[in-house]
């Protein structure tokens, strides 16, 4: 069976057929590093390495480019309420970034482009557009003339009159329509910018994505990705400049994942994560907690197209189901490989193969991969407890292990085990202060905070009771 890929342009499932026999032209849209990464970026960063990862696992090539937006309204704006340089500040954020990427075991991209290493290459691109009359500059600034491209909206499914009835833009006398957008913008004092044909500045951000794309992947590539929240205007607006300068179909699959949301521990509502409502969970939060595996497996257990919910329960639910698939790797206890329990873990290791073979071919159903996963660790925990072992309950280890990595999945028995180590001491250390604070020995309650301190544990108290991190 071929794979099945939601294409977000059609609006339905295709059989996935690459430019190039065997390889795979992958584009992503990355993050702009202006603040602290959050779990959002990181679920879009392993939704992407997880299609990668299967892809290669199908035998395909991928080459992968995933940008940074270095230099932005945020970033300058963040710069200024720091005091600081405002590309000093993005670099520093974006290789805090990819460490973090590391630490969830997020393969590295084949390259990560960035707006500031690509100005060339950008103003040759928007001298394109001007020569072919799908730009014009207005003053210091070039803008993309949106009622020029004719299929305009195809990706959002937005006529351009809806558009401009329906959308806020900024108005600007000197642009044409409003719904045209900035391709190139002038400079403003204390901002970054670069000399140009039409006057110092920098570029817009859309055009950085086409730019990129093309200088790394060719005109023409088989998969874009990126949230589903850059359909309009960002994607829209990249499939104008680029089909428009080089006359020929963008992307052949454009993939979108959904939107992590976060329940509220006080009213159990779903909101959005912002910095406004302060419940945003940086990555580093995240993994000073809990075992990357843990948000690999919340992120694999959904489709990507859906919205992703998240709290802390949603994460100790998850560091249990890691607790449980560590379990099939648990050494065996006997060393039969004969019989029938032999026969039946060899049948359900081969089963497994193919349910989850037949799961990522279907969009990279990575919940019914898993789901197969879970199968297998129960066959090896039956297994076990019948007194198979050797070479037989090994291979279905090895299976195991094999289609984990597919997933990311490290599944690392010692890293878990370090952590199961002080985990009850801590809970019940909590309980011990609880009870302390409920008799008013407030300053014994302190003692156990701040040594837990200390050794590097904190105590964060809430409405839901205590809880604590690394």
């Amino acid at each position: 069976m071929s794979i099945q890929i939601y294409n977000s342009l059609t609006r339905r499932l295709e059989p996935f057929e690459t430019l190039e026999p065997g390889v795979v032209r992958m584009y992503v849209c990355g993050v702009t590093p202006y603040d602290d990464a959050h779990i959002g970026h990181a679920m879009s960063a392993i939704v992407f390495d997880v299609i990668r990862r299967y892809l290669e696992y199908r035998g395909y090539t991928v080459h992968h480019v995933v940008n940074f937006t270095d230099v932005d309204d945020k970033v300058i704006a963040r710069a200024e309420q720091l005091g600081r340089d405002p590309l000093q500040l993005s670099g520093e954020l974006a290789d805090e970034f990819l460490a973090q990427l590391r630490a969830l075991n997020v393969q590295p991209a084949t390259v990560y482009p960035r707006v500031t290493q690509t100005i060339p290459e950008i103003r040759e691109f928007i001298q394109g557009l001007i020569d072919r009359e799908y730009a014009y500059v207005a003053g210091g600034d070039v803008y993309f003339r949106v009622a020029r491209d004719a299929d305009y909206g195809k990706l959002s499914g937005r006529s351009l009159d809806e558009m401009l009835s329906g959308t806020r833009f900024e108005v600007d006398p000197r642009k044409e329509s409003p719904a045209d957008f900035a391709l190139w913008k002038a400079a403003k004092p204390g901002e970054p910018a670069w000399p140009s044909p039409w006057g110092p500045g920098r570029p817009g951000w859309h055009i950085e994505c086409s730019a990129m794309s093309i200088k790394h992947l060719g005109e023409q590539i088989d998969i874009h990705g990126g949230g589903n929240d850059l359909v309009f205007p960002h994607h829209e607006n990249e499939i104008a400049q680029s089909e428009s300068l080089t006359g020929k179909p963008f992307t052949r699959y454009w993939v979108h994942n959904g939107m992590l949301q976060l329940v509220n521990p006080a009213t159990r509502q779903v909101e959005k994560m912002s910095k406004s409502l302060g419940n945003v969970v940086t990555i580093a939060s995240f993994l000073e907690q809990y075992d990357p595996d843990v948000f690999r497996l919340i992120v694999l257990g959904s489709s990507y197209r859906s919205p992703l919910t998240y709290n802390a329960e949603i994460a100790a639910d998850h560091a249990r189901k890691l607790d449980r698939l560590l379990t099939g790797l648990l050494p065996a206890v006997g060393s039969s490989e004969q019989g029938p329990a032999a026969e039946a873990l060899a049948q359900a290791a081969a089963q497994a193969r193919q349910r989850f073979g037949e799961a990522m071919d279907n969009d990279f159903n990575t919940a019914g991969a898993l789901a197969a996963l879970f199968d297998l660790v129960r066959a090896l925990n039956s297994a076990r407890d019948a007194g198979v072992g050797g070479a037989s309950f090994a291979a279905a280890q090895g299976t195991l292990r094999e289609l984990a990595a597919v997933l990311g999945l490290r599944l690392d028995p010692a890293a878990r085990a370090r952590g199961q180590e002080i985990e009850p001491l801590v809970e019940l250390l909590i309980e011990v202060r609880a009870e302390l604070r409920q008799a008013r020995q407030f300053a014994l309650a302190d003692m156990v905070r701040d040594r837990l301190a200390g050794l590097g544990i904190t105590l964060e108290d809430g409405p839901q009771g205590t809880r604590w991190k690394r």
